[in-house]
């Protein structure tokens, strides 16, 4: 959901920005959302977000290539910076440090509520990105600036 809303919030302000999910284990990777993420995309449906994703595990290179890595959680941020390499590129990060600094829960095993809970989240961290990238005034304006970003959320 995370590289959806993402994508979604920085499309909506005409950034040119390249986000991307992946995860820190590689055990669904080629996979599409199946009927536990259904709450993903029924969330994302309603609030007019597109979600098209295929999962991928998080790759060496992606510390070189993309600015910020952002993890949903602190356990995926522990793993992130284990497998990173020396002076990375990019910024490995809790998602949540762009918004009040929590992870974000994780709604699969739970109600529509914690779907929604998350949604939520991601908009006010993506938001909370982007005006760190492009100043606090970003939805004042509009900004020509590119730059590359990982979600794994």
């Amino acid at each position: 959901m995370g590289e959806a809303v993402l994508a979604h919030e920085a499309s909506k302000l005409a950034l040119p920005v390249t986000v991307d999910s992946a995860g820190t284990a590689s055990y669904h990777v080629g996979d599409t959302p199946d009927e536990r993420q259904a709450g993903t995309v029924a969330t994302c449906k309603k609030y007019g977000v597109p979600i098209d994703h295929a999962a991928r595990a998080v790759e060496r290179t992606d510390f070189k290539d993309f600015d910020y890595i952002l993890a949903s959680d602190n356990q995926n941020l522990s793993n992130l910076q284990r497998i990173a390499p020396k002076n990375p590129k990019a910024k490995i990060s809790l998602f949540g440090a762009f918004g009040d600094g929590k992870p974000i829960a994780d709604p699969y095993y739970g109600s529509q509520s914690g779907f929604e809970q998350c949604y939520q989240q991601c908009v006010s961290y993506s938001q909370g990105l982007l005006k760190e990238i492009y100043g606090d005034d970003i939805y004042d304006r509009k900004e020509e600036a590119h730059q590359t970003l990982l979600a794994k959320v």
